[in-house]
């Protein structure tokens, strides 16, 4: 069985954390710590935690079922405070998937292992006035 790739959490306390990497030459943050940073150092990538909250640089929602996880679906990609892009599931219920821009916070993992995002409650409000027309 091959290894999960999904990226690892860390709970401290009441926040969930990402487990990853930045390089000490260039900087880039990472969701795994690789023997050889993309700039060609080796051994350079320190690990660290990244998190919880992040702006969302991209959402999409999914309308067809897929299994184990029921329609709609809302993925984004987000960008760690300080950290990677990284996708996630967000909860949006019956509201709004988030905008580019929006903020939201790591909340764990679903039943399935993948990383599941809350949006920032203030966003939320914010957005409920808007509409797909």
């Amino acid at each position: 069985m091959p290894a999960d790739p999904r990226p690892n959490l860390v709970e401290e306390g009441d926040r969930f954390l990402l487990l990853g990497g930045r390089c000490s030459s260039c900087g880039l943050a990472s969701v795994y710590v690789p023997p050889i940073c993309s700039c060609g150092e080796v051994n350079s990538v320190m690990s660290c935690r990244f998190g919880p909250a992040g702006t969302v640089f991209s959402s999409t929602v999914l309308k067809i079922p897929v299994p184990g996880r029921p329609p709609p679906t809302c993925l984004a990609y987000i960008d760690l405070d300080e950290g990677p892009r990284i996708l996630v599931h967000v909860e949006i219920g019956d509201g709004l998937p988030p905008l580019p821009g929006d903020k939201v916070s790591i909340s764990g993992k679903n039943t399935l292992g993948d990383l599941v995002a809350l949006p920032d409650k203030a966003q939320v409000s914010d957005n409920e006035g808007m509409s797909d027309d």
